[in-house]
């Protein structure tokens, strides 16, 4: 039986037991003429059957009456303790599958992303990574949220995300990146801290709700350091100001119905770009994706490069196109990532 059909069938046993007290007490109070507090007593012991001796003398009807209620009574009293006792080994067993469901899952997971946290942001995340086609798993200790990651059969494991098992559960690793947006910056502070010792090479994002806390988060072992709040005053700033910037962007990188992307393109050390220019790779040419930017090894970043500028090994080519003109770059570069 299905953990969901234990609970309905236990609560249907509950309210039957509840009528039938109901119709006892009234038989009793309309065929006895006792009082409502007799008749109910009476009603319970005998359901109970504890083996008190009746409140008073039966009468004949009164007899028969009795030996219904105890036949179905009984019968009612088992039916509720069976229902009960179902839906919490079925809850138990329901449980224990989606552990090892989720296990088995996450166990074969690679180079994917661990989201810290399902709130409001965190689903925010795990959507944009499902719709780019990225492997993840979600770390959530609040059992409100857990419900809605069954539903959407996210893999996921249930704890703290600043513990050490919990992590390693999560396959940290194996793992390309981790994102942590706890509810406090403490939390995720620590969290950065464990994910940071059981992999050094993890790319890690942290949420800061205050400012004063991004450098204690970038100590921590962080990558990069996202505050909500700036972000957002900067996007609202934006809107007034540049409203049609604004519009391109969102349509870019936050609609769901992507028509344009921006991504990167990585340029390895075997790649037949290393040494050429930007116009000599006739990137845009061959491709149709247009190049807004380089980012080089140290760091540097050049925005909207001239054609005369010579691609590197290890440069970063921050390009703009369809997912058709992407592809095509794939294939040219053969190592394409999605903007982090």
């Amino acid at each position: 039986m299905q953990q969901g059909d234990a609970i309905k069938q236990f609560r249907w046993a509950i309210l039957s037991l509840a009528a039938l007290i109901v119709l006892g007490t009234g038989g009793y109070y309309w065929l006895e003429g006792w009082t409502p507090l007799d008749s109910l007593y009476m009603t319970v012991i005998t359901l109970g059957t504890v083996g008190f001796k009746e409140v008073h003398q039966l009468d004949p009807v009164g007899k028969m009456f009795t030996i219904v209620l105890i036949v179905f009574g009984v019968s009612m009293v088992f039916w509720a303790g069976t229902s009960l006792v179902e839906a919490v080994v079925s809850e138990q067993i329901w449980h224990a599958i989606q552990r090892r469901r989720m296990q088995r899952h996450i166990h074969k997971l690679h180079d994917h992303f661990i989201v810290c946290g399902y709130g409001r942001m965190g689903q925010q995340i795990v959507k944009d990574l499902q719709r780019e086609g990225v492997d993840h798993a979600v770390i959530e200790r609040n059992p409100e949220q857990l419900p809605k990651l069954i539903a959407q059969d996210i893999p996921f494991v249930e704890g703290n995300a600043s513990d050490d098992k919990v992590l390693l559960e999560a396959g940290i690793k194996h793992a390309k990146g981790l994102i942590t947006v706890a509810q406090t910056d403490e939390e995720n502070v620590f969290i950065t801290l464990s994910a940071r010792a059981l992999n050094t090479s993890l790319f890690i994002v942290a949420r800061s709700i205050q400012e004063d806390n991004e450098s204690k988060l970038r100590m921590a072992g962080a990558n990069r350091v996202m505050s909500p709040y700036v972000m957002g005053g900067r996007r609202m700033a934006t809107a007034v100001i540049r409203p049609n910037v604004l519009d391109f962007l969102e349509l870019a990188m936050h609609t769901d119905e992507v028509q344009i992307m921006i991504e990167e393109i990585a340029v390895e050390q075997d790649s037949c770009f290393v040494g050429l220019s930007l116009s000599q790779s006739h990137l845009r040419n061959r491709t149709g994706v247009t190049v807004i930017g380089i980012k080089r090894p140290n760091n540097k970043i050049v925005a909207n490069p001239g054609g005369e500028e010579i691609l590197q090994a290890g440069d970063v080519l921050i390009v703009l196109g369809t997912r058709e003109q992407l592809d095509s770059a794939e294939q040219l570069t053969c190592t394409i990532h999605g903007m982090e």
